[in-house]
């Protein structure tokens, strides 16, 4: 899967749905509260059944998190899809990235991998 081909897959992902949200905007010089606040945000990129994506998709969203070749905005959804899919292998792919994540994603990464913890209690 090549970046272009995440972003084709998502837009028809979202074509079907988006998952239901309420979204806002975090105005803080916190630093780890802003980047909760684009974390939460992030959540729009959610299709409705993205439960329901196939792990062969999911273990391929995960290789593009360990290309320099891949935007970080790009990383950010790819993250947000894996925290929120039930699967070993969705989990076992934010602890390996978490180990030495981008550097801009360090707090979001860690933000997805408990949410996928807690997905896949």
């Amino acid at each position: 899967m090549t970046e272009k081909d995440f972003w084709i897959f998502l837009k028809n992902a979202l074509s079907e749905g988006r998952i239901a949200q309420i979204s806002g905007i975090t105005d803080c010089a916190d630093p780890q509260l802003k980047e909760t606040g684009r974390f939460i945000n992030s959540h729009s990129f959610l299709p409705k059944d993205y439960d329901k994506i196939p792990t062969a998709e999911i273990t391929n969203m995960g290789r593009l998190l360990f290309s320099e070749m891949i935007s970080i905005s790009t990383k950010e959804v790819i993250l947000i899809l894996l925290a929120h899919h039930p699967s070993q292998e969705a989990l076992d792919i934010l602890k390996i990235y978490n180990k030495q994540p981008d550097e801009g994603l360090k707090f979001f990464a860690q933000l997805a991998l408990e949410e996928c913890e807690m997905w896949n209690e």
